[in-house]
């Protein structure tokens, strides 16, 4: 964790694949009240998972939960969440785990394709609400 601008708290991590080097961008900052957790992708430890959406999904979610933790909030500080899509036609697979994790007060949501990733089919960031 850095803090470097007054009311701003960085969450920084190095970043495995890239060797351990810090990365150009904290994995979320808070601002007041309000938690941005950068886009997260469905690597572990610096690659990639294998499998379909339903297995990237499941990790990008383990990823946010691990990101919102380091940053002292939950699932339920969620209020809004983006998603890109490698492939569209994956969005019922990519809805039916990600209503597993939203359940009772389920976030605003964009959900959009995306054909610039290579290798995931599915990355996501996410604003939480947590007063401080």
């Amino acid at each position: 964790m850095t803090n470097k601008t007054p009311g701003i708290t960085r969450f920084d991590g190095a970043d495995a694949a890239a060797g351990g080097t810090p990365r150009p961008f904290a994995k979320a900052v808070r601002a007041g009240d309000f938690v941005y957790v950068s886009g997260q992708v469905p690597a572990v430890d610096g690659e990639i998972v294998s499998g379909g959406i339903v297995t990237q999904t499941e990790a990008v979610m383990a990823n946010i939960i691990s990101v919102l933790d380091l940053a002292g909030c939950g699932l339920e500080h969620v209020v809004k969440v983006s998603v890109w899509l490698d492939d569209p036609r994956d969005f019922t697979s990519f809805n039916s785990v990600f209503a597993k994790y939203f359940t009772a007060n389920p976030p605003a949501r964009s959900t959009v394709q995306n054909a610039l990733m290579v290798d995931a089919k599915v990355e996501m960031d996410v604003i939480a609400y947590k007063p401080e």
